[in-house]
């Protein structure tokens, strides 16, 4: 259709990506078109835009548990998630030609969300509740994208873990599992992954005879020090120095000093370090928390500690962290360190095991 007066014409673009599984090694080529949501305009073209996913300590915990209730385990991936949404009627957006598909100035509007808009995530979580309730699922109280159905007198307990278009199934049968994607084959469609053996980066080895599950991102932190030219590095037993002190006192006063850093990637390194922390590393947490206190303006000497964390994940990154051969129950301990930084400000810490593993922890 012609641009209509006096609206905003959202770009678009083309996007290819190499899949890789568990070992890195690619399983297919992708290409998508997506949307420039950066040229929307709020309050025009998207109002809200939230949408949960799946809490990383909602994933190892379920994992846990059907690992200590020998449950069993599945994942699918829904193919195009955000192309299964209609937009709403107050949701009128106009988007460019396609690359390499343009004739003189006409636009497309949008009828369905694409990847790239804003609001596609929200649309595309609706969607998914609606299919999820009409399955008869429950959403968790506590974390809005994990839903069950449970049956006590029948036995029946189906756990589904939605992160975006990746959903783990965790089920006391494996007849259940496959009924379940069956059943949501009929709305949306998907890619049967089988067992689960790799969910968002994370590689999942279960040990059924031993009833241990093993978790790691030995693939991931080989892909960051790759990333910054740092795998020929020489492992070290800590992550930190107990001897340096990290101070905001030493970050760049002078032009030629701020010079020196211009270059380095420090926000980038420690928002890699930052998600193996979050992931299976909890032994990197407090070093990430402190490192990232100096991110707005940092120096060589904090540069210098960034590089010890990588030194340490490159000794440690066989290493897997464990849940198995104790008892099941929840055990949690928290501490504060009374306002001891420069800042005067506390840092505090939690644990929470359960079944001899980490499943949540923090240090803020």
């Amino acid at each position: 259709m012609d641009t209509p007066k006096g609206v905003n014409v959202v770009g678009s673009k083309w996007v290819f990506r190499a899949k890789k599984d568990a070992v890195g090694k690619v399983v297919r080529y992708k290409a998508r078109l997506v949307v420039q949501g950066f040229s929307q305009v709020p309050g025009v073209d998207y109002f809200n835009t939230f949408a949960p996913v799946a809490q990383l300590a909602s994933i190892r915990t379920v994992l846990v548990f059907a690992t200590a209730e020998n449950l069993e385990t599945g994942q699918i991936d829904i193919k195009g998630a955000y192309l299964n949404r209609e937009l709403t009627a107050d949701e009128v957006i106009y988007m460019c030609q396609p690359p390499g598909y343009t004739e003189g100035t006409l636009v497309c509007q949008l009828y369905k969300t694409l990847y790239g808009l804003k609001q596609s995530r929200r649309r595309w979580y609706q969607k998914l509740v609606g299919i999820m309730t009409d399955m008869r699922f429950l959403r968790c109280e506590v974390d809005q994208a994990v839903f069950y159905r449970r049956d006590e007198g029948k036995g029946i307990l189906i756990i589904i873990l939605v992160h975006v278009d990746n959903c783990s199934i965790v089920a006391s049968s494996q007849p259940l599992i496959n009924r379940f994607k069956i059943t949501i084959e009929k709305h949306v469609e998907i890619t049967d992954m089988g067992d689960l053996h790799w969910i968002l980066g994370i590689e999942v080895r279960r040990i059924r005879e031993e009833q241990r599950i093993l978790l790691s991102q030995r693939s991931y932190i080989d892909s960051i020090l790759q990333c910054y030219g740092l795998d020929n590095l020489k492992p070290i037993s800590t992550p930190m120095d107990p001897n340096v002190k990290l101070m905001s006192a030493q970050s760049p006063m002078t032009t030629d000093d701020i010079t020196k850093m211009r270059d380095v990637p420090y926000h980038e390194a420690v928002g890699s370090l930052m998600y193996a922390s979050l992931g299976t590393q909890p032994d990197i947490t407090f070093a990430v928390q402190t490192l990232s206190c100096f991110a707005t303006n940092p120096s060589l000497a904090h540069w210098e500690a960034v590089k010890r964390v990588f030194h340490y994940l490159k000794g440690t990154k066989e290493l897997w962290l464990s849940f198995g051969r104790r008892k099941v129950d929840l055990e949690g301990y928290t501490d504060a360190d009374g306002s001891m930084m420069e800042d005067r400000r506390a840092i505090s810490r939690y644990t929470f095991i359960i079944y001899g593993g980490v499943v949540s922890w923090s240090a803020k």
